[in-house]
């Protein structure tokens, strides 16, 4: 098989901006293999956050339209990135931006038009990876445990912390993985409130108390209870759990104290549940890896019959990014990228919509 010199692209539920990993994929002995060569994160302006943390109110026309002109603002992001590094590329493989994920109704939708990208970049998309599970029955997410599986199987457990927490794992001789709950979506909101961004290292977290109240709440949240295959999208955090946040009334630090021991409770709680195992390892990614009192306390609550295990910084941030690059690659060599084991499909599945640059 030749070397595939693909670019991923990422836009996650916690809006900070859009990931580019250009990754060189390849097999090797019925084996898949990488390496991440280059890398950009490009933040959103407050007015682009703002635009796409409303999409979900927009009319038909208003979300079209947005789904257009952000697949053109991607096309032309990719295009000075190949520019500026002197790129080789095959193709763009992009997970676009969530906008709507209600799956029991059946519909999910990401934008950034396929088209506009392939035009604006110039260069062969691979895109749409979850309309096609869900068509089948699915969840359409989580999407990573294909990467997981195929780039990292060595561990017990792969838990991403992007805007929502999520994990996969082996059990039984199949890929299973399901959203947990929570992560920087709730961390970055109560930020926000302040001005800021994200609070670097978690260090405002730490020097919070807990609020008992608040974490018995959010605690209590159905969707906790459900079985798995379940996924979540930026719609529930908006019903369920941005009003417990907002009517908290306590300060920003305790805020922070309090929804990270949720998050982590609630991690640990499922690692615990799953894979009996005397020594497990927990691979780490996502920007929730990057912060230290978040992985401190979640080492805490598991204990030591539990390695937390984090890596690069490269592969802490871009590793989404690249799975999505591995998914394009293997939706061109029609090798199955989405797992029914993982979303409840009525079958594994080659997903994505490839588009040519007109």
């Amino acid at each position: 098989m030749k070397k595939y010199k693909v670019i991923g692209l990422m836009s996650g539920t916690s809006l900070d901006g859009l990931d580019l990993a250009y990754c060189h994929i390849w097999k090797m002995d019925d084996t898949w293999e990488f390496e991440i060569k280059e890398t950009k994160s490009i933040s959103y302006s407050p007015e682009m956050r703002a635009e796409l943390k409303g999409s979900i109110f927009l009319s038909a026309d208003g979300l079209l339209s947005l789904n257009n002109g952000y697949g053109t603002w991607l096309g032309e992001q990719v295009k000075r990135f190949i520019r500026q590094r002197s790129l080789a590329v095959d193709c763009i493989a992009s997970h676009g931006h969530t906008t709507h994920h209600q799956p029991e109704s059946g519909l999910t939708y990401q934008i950034g038009s396929g088209q506009h990208l392939a035009n604006a970049s110039g260069h062969k998309v691979v895109c749409d990876f979850r309309t096609n599970d869900v068509a089948l029955g699915g969840q359409g997410a989580p999407l990573v445990p294909i990467g997981d599986s195929l780039f990292f199987g060595q561990y017990s457990f792969c838990l991403n912390l992007g805007g929502i927490s999520n994990v996969s794992f082996e059990s039984k001789g199949k890929r299973i993985a399901y959203d947990i709950g929570l992560a920087n979506m709730i961390l970055n909101h109560i930020t926000r409130k302040i001005g800021m961004d994200y609070d670097a290292g978690g260090k405002m977290a730490r020097s919070g108390t807990l609020n008992p109240d608040m974490l018995r709440r959010l605690n209590s949240l159905e969707y906790y209870l459900l079985p798995h295959p379940k996924s979540i999208g930026y719609e529930w955090f908006v019903e369920e759990v941005a009003p417990i946040v907002d009517s908290t009334d306590d300060s920003t630090e305790n805020l922070l104290h309090t929804a990270i021991h949720h998050i982590c409770e609630k991690v640990a709680l499922q690692i615990d549940r799953n894979v009996k195992k005397a020594y497990r390892t927990l691979f780490v990614t996502g920007g929730g890896a990057l912060n230290e009192f978040l992985i401190e306390t979640l080492q805490e609550k598991l204990g030591t019959g539990t390695k937390v295990v984090t890596p690069s910084k490269t592969l802490i941030e871009f590793k989404e990014a690249l799975v999505f690059a591995l998914m394009g690659v293997l939706r061109l060599e029609q090798e199955i990228n989405v797992l029914r084991s993982v979303t409840g499909a009525k079958r594994d599945s080659s997903s994505g919509v490839l588009y040519l640059p007109n």
